[in-house]
């Protein structure tokens, strides 16, 4: 069986920690048959270019599963870095985001956290990136979320070239704010400094947790590595 390994972005969060490793535990008992390691292209360790090359070392073949919820730098550049240089040997998958899983799991923070009938308006709290394709897929996001809530969903980003949560927020009228007719759906994988920003910055409104370790959000990982060898069975055949 192909090794999965799972590529997290990494955080000195010990909570966020706890979450990606838990996440990559569901993942495995979901699939016991699959070998599967954690890696991170930032911040922790292992970094993955070293466990990659452990990994290929041990098995001879991998499949990167970016646990990032939108494409952008990481996937376009370090995570398809890896796959470049063993050709052969590693490929890689898309990010997790946007997929209909994710926006259901939204909702479902959203409701843990406000009675979505009092909410007039939901901003959608992203970590954000200089990387266009990154923007599209939130976007993408905010209207899946908008489809199963009935209620117009905007972007606001804590960082990168997207506008940011704060102006977002602040275009919300002063009157309903008020009364937190806006809810902000945090659209983060884990706690970490990102989400405890979006709190901050969101004030006394309504904010959801991260997505956390969800079983849909594993499903969805494994979904993308059976993608990429489904693919490359389809290729070989033809």
């Amino acid at each position: 069986m192909i090794d999965l390994v799972a590529a997290a972005h990494g955080t000195a969060d010990p909570r966020g920690i706890r979450e990606v490793h838990e996440l990559v535990r569901m993942m495995a008992a979901a699939r016991p048959s699959v070998p599967m390691s954690l890696g991170f292209v930032d911040v922790d360790v292992p970094a993955l270019p070293s466990l990659v090359d452990r990994v290929v070392a041990d098995s001879n073949q991998a499949v990167i599963v970016p646990l990032l919820l939108s494409s952008g730098y990481h996937t376009a550049v370090d995570i398809a870095r890896e796959a470049e240089r063993r050709p052969y040997q590693v490929q890689a998958a898309p990010a997790l985001g946007p997929d209909p899983a994710l926006a259901d799991v939204l909702v479902d923070r959203l409701r843990a956290c406000t009675d979505l009938r009092t909410v007039d308006r939901v901003v959608l709290a992203a970590a954000g990136s200089s990387d266009r394709r990154a923007l599209l897929d939130c976007s993408a996001t905010a209207a899946l979320l908008a489809e199963r809530i009935d209620r117009p969903v905007e972007v606001g980003y804590v960082s990168g070239a997207g506008e940011r949560l704060g102006v977002v927020l602040g275009r919300t009228r002063p009157a309903i704010r008020s009364t937190g007719r806006t809810a902000v759906a945090t659209y983060m994988l884990a706690p970490g400094f990102f989400a405890d920003r979006v709190r901050r910055i969101a004030g006394d409104l309504p904010v959801s947790a991260p997505l956390g370790a969800d079983a849909r959000v594993a499903s969805l990982a494994l979904r993308r590595y059976d993608e990429v060898l489904a693919d490359a069975l389809a290729v070989a055949a033809g």
